[in-house]
């Protein structure tokens, strides 16, 4: 299962244990059985402290557990072959079981530890999700560091009957004692507010105690951390506050178009963004969704931004990147069928619909390069494009016409999309040209269709928005309330690319450092607070 290389880096980690780990499965006569029991084994092999057995009693089979020897309470269950993507989250599992501190807030695993009740987590992974990593690490983790806690994480190419028998349309899937939990990416902060009805109010707390900022940003995607990165080094007090970290990066697959950079993935490059975001002691706060905006133009002294657990945060100047969201397709059925068939991630879900009939929405980049990529796995895509013609590259549609799985249809109006029995059964089409109205059977369908704006907050704070809902900035990313600047995708600046972003960004943190050095004092702010 482990080539030789793959072997030698996680002999290297298991030198990290602490304690034993032992790894015992439940396994039959199957061929997957069988790579888990050759995969238990080589890790045996690979360090003194990690043992294996064969007799477990999991009814889910196959399947093993991580063990912490010590205490069998601190366990975490894997139901399939955690590699591809989730390689990764079983080294960490090993390392966790055994007595590895996990790099991540301490006051976050003291509220895991303490939180009270009986929660039983199953989750629902793909090997080829991007987006299931971090859920299957934050609810390991949580497993591990609070006995009353159990986790199951479920491979759903292994165990597909059951993918079926629950209606699982769209990964990662997560449930507790039974129940929908959450469908989608979420991580330990996020499960642990669900859980915990005292933590928003405890975070609202936290972030209002922090002193004015120099440089507030909200948003910590490309164009956000950037901003902060030319801030942080010019010496300025800087913090981020996003609703998620690395935004629409954690949605993106494979990246080959950033200059310096062959290959790289989203979620990956959103980690590099971390690194360098702690690297320039910028105060990083994650999970704050902004609610409201209160310009010093407007109410004196400092900008105030509010937030919507409660919390309020000032600063001398502010940089808007917010970024933007998949657009919807708004028509009957989509919100009633929402990963019960229509999906927005086709890497994530694209492996759920193996062999089945799938439509994509939208003829741009986005469209066209999820309708290559799905036609190696689902028996045939209709392509969908609302203009005449497409809009791909044109090296993305030479390849999209050469597959023999691919219908191409344009000029087409997607007006329903319809279902029984809880799951999408097709889509109604009607041509733009002769209005004749047509229904495709088929099992899914997948959104891309561009991208809003998360401008919605800033409708009343007297800032200036394009008829698309942008932040109108001029050359220098400035909006027309001084002190006040945006960047990336949330703003009128053209192509919404990574590497604009980031150029974007940076522009918008020279622009505050230049409005900084040319206004009051820092000093004179903070006593008129």
């Amino acid at each position: 299962m482990l080539d030789a290389n793959m072997q030698g880096q996680l002999k290297q980690y298991l030198a990290n244990l602490r304690e034993p780990v032992e790894l015992v499965a439940s396994l039959d006569d199957c061929e997957k059985s069988a790579q888990t029991r050759e995969l238990l084994t080589q890790i045996a092999g690979l360090h003194e402290k990690v043992s294996a057995s064969f007799g477990g009693s999991n009814t889910r089979v196959p399947s093993f557990d991580i063990v912490r020897a010590s205490d069998p309470s601190r366990s975490v269950t894997f139901a399939g072959l955690p590699m591809g993507h989730e390689f990764t989250s079983l080294v960490l599992a090993l390392l966790w079981a055994g007595g590895h501190p996990p790099k991540v807030d301490a006051d976050l695993i003291e509220q895991a530890r303490a939180l009270e009740g009986e929660y039983a987590f199953e989750m629902f992974f793909s090997l080829t999700c991007h987006n299931c990593p971090d859920v299957v690490q934050a609810l390991t983790l949580f497993a591990l560091e609070n006995p009353n806690v159990s986790t199951t994480l479920i491979e759903g190419g292994t165990h597909k009957d059951e993918v079926e028998r629950r209606d699982i349309m769209a990964v990662p899937a997560t449930f507790l004692n039974g129940e929908t939990f959450y469908n989608g990416k979420i991580e330990l902060a996020e499960i642990l507010a669900r859980l915990d009805t005292g933590a928003e109010a405890k975070a609202a707390a936290k972030m209002s105690a922090r002193e004015p900022f120099e440089v507030l940003i909200i948003g910590g995607g490309p164009a956000g951390v950037a901003s902060g990165i030319y801030t942080a080094r010019k010496g300025f007090h800087t913090g981020i506050a996003a609703e998620r970290f690395g935004g629409q990066l954690q949605d993106t697959l494979g990246i080959e178009n950033l200059p310096g950079t062959a290959y790289t993935e989203g979620p990956k490059l959103s980690d590099e963004l971390k690194r360098q975001v702690n690297e320039n002691t910028i105060d990083m706060m994650d999970l704050a969704l902004a609610s409201e905006l209160k310009p010093a133009s407007e109410i004196g002294g400092l900008h105030e931004v509010h937030f919507e657990n409660g919390a309020v945060l000032k600063a001398r100047s502010l940089i808007l990147s917010t970024g933007a969201r998949w657009r919807s397709l708004g028509v009957p059925g989509e919100e009633e069928y929402r990963n019960k068939g229509v999906a927005y991630c086709p890497h994530c879900d694209g492996p759920l619909f193996k062999g089945k009939n799938i439509a994509v929405i939208g003829g741009g980049n986005s469209g066209v390069e999820a309708a290559i990529d799905l036609a190696k796995i689902v028996g045939h895509v209709t392509l969908i494009e609302f203009d005449t013609t497409l809009r791909a590259d044109e090296v993305l549609q030479r390849k999209l016409r050469s597959l023999s799985n691919v219908e191409i249809i344009t000029n087409g109006q997607t007006t329903e999309i319809t279902g029984a029995d809880g799951k999408v059964n097709g889509i109604n089409v009607k041509d733009r040209a002769s209005e004749a109205l047509r229904t495709i059977e088929l099992e899914g369908v997948f959104v891309q269709i561009g991208l809003v704006p998360n401008t919605e907050w800033l409708a009343m704070s007297g800032l200036e928005l394009s008829k698309f809902g942008e932040i109108v900035i001029d050359e220098e990313g400035a909006t027309n309330l001084p002190g006040i600047f945006a960047a990336g995708d949330a703003t009128t600046v053209p192509y919404k690319q990574i590497v604009v972003a980031m150029g974007e960004g940076s522009k918008a943190g020279l622009s505050a450092f230049d409005y900084l050095i040319r206004n009051e004092p820092v000093e004179e702010i903070a006593q008129a607070a």
